[in-house]
């Protein structure tokens, strides 16, 4: 491959995101959809952390861990979408090749920060379904805070690893990522020199904060279905499980999208059914997940209505 069909990395030229559609007529509709969702999504995750912080009632591991999902989500969403939408608006796809990186970074840094506290917080609901003797002392407020700070830095090293070798990558002429993001997949797509470290480290990064979290979440959901079974009346198993009934709603939404990219079969993998599954998670659920939380519990409520409604539910 000649040095001229090949992109320095040192001064490297723009990204094309192709984004979601070629159709000049669907872009303004396709701008309002999204920035009436990513609206959403910073009001409705925004407001989840207001209400968490005011409410003395809500300073338990739970909600704290909530609260920082919801900062999460905000993070991960903002991440890609004020760049589709400038795109958009500017009717340019474009991308400069560290703003690119940069965005990249951050996806994976609070998409592998969003598994680990999902994990995190079923294995909260363990302790307090399965062994509430312990629970004082399994999710206490200085252990809370130390398993965050361990997962940013567990999420920020590799991600930052990841990025850090995608600059040694020499890119070909053609640079047209098939997404509205910078998928790293699509970019070693777009590689003329050797990907195979790159390769590995997605593989890696796949297992630790996508496989190894979901693995925890099952044998925490079948440790608890076990509890609640043998809990004898009725009333006290829909209780109990009750209180995971928002988390274990976003667990299935989040890794369904996910699965439905990632395991599927390469030959079944198209560019447009993985951005209508990155669409799924990377935008709807976050904007979902303040409604799933907000109004399938009644702490929430009690709070919202505390705050808003004069002391009364307002749902």
């Amino acid at each position: 491959m000649g040095k001229s069909s090949r992109v320095n990395q040192s001064g490297a030229s723009d990204f094309l995101l192709l984004g979601l559609s070629e159709h000049p007529g669907e872009q303004p509709l396709l701008f309002g959809i999204f920035l009436g969702m990513y609206l959403v999504t910073m009001v409705g995750n925004l407001l989840i952390i207001l209400v968490i912080s005011s409410d003395a009632h809500l300073h338990t591991p739970m909600y704290f861990f909530l609260a920082n999902l919801s900062l999460t989500d905000a993070c991960f969403t903002s991440a890609s979408v004020p760049k589709m939408l400038a795109n958009i608006h500017s009717h340019s796809q474009t991308i400069s090749y560290s703003g690119c990186l940069t965005q990249l970074y951050f996806l994976l840094m609070f998409g592998g920060l969003d598994n680990c506290l999902l994990a995190v917080m079923a294995y909260d609901r363990y302790v307090a379904i399965c062994q509430p003797l312990h629970y004082s002392t399994a999710m206490s407020p200085q252990l809370c805070a130390l398993m965050l700070c361990m997962y940013w830095v567990l999420t920020n090293c590799p991600a930052l690893i990841h990025t850090l070798l995608l600059t040694r990558v020499a890119f070909c002429a053609h640079t047209a990522i098939p997404h509205f993001y910078c998928d790293p997949s699509a970019l070693l797509k777009l590689a003329c020199s050797d990907t195979h470290i790159n390769e590995l480290m997605i593989i890696a990064m796949g297992l630790v904060f996508l496989a190894i979290p979901l693995m925890l979440i099952v044998f925490s959901y079948v440790r608890i279905s076990w509890a609640v079974l043998g809990i004898p009346s009725p009333g006290g198993r829909w209780k109990a499980f009750s209180t995971c009934g928002s988390h274990l709603t976003v667990v299935l939404l989040f890794y369904g999208s996910l699965m439905g990219v990632y395991l599927l079969p390469p030959s079944t993998h198209s560019a447009e059914r993985e951005s209508r599954a990155a669409i799924l998670y990377m935008i709807v659920i976050p904007m979902l997940n303040p409604f799933i939380y907000s109004l399938r519990n009644r702490d929430m409520k009690e709070a919202l209505g505390k705050l808003f409604g004069g002391g009364k539910a307002v749902f």
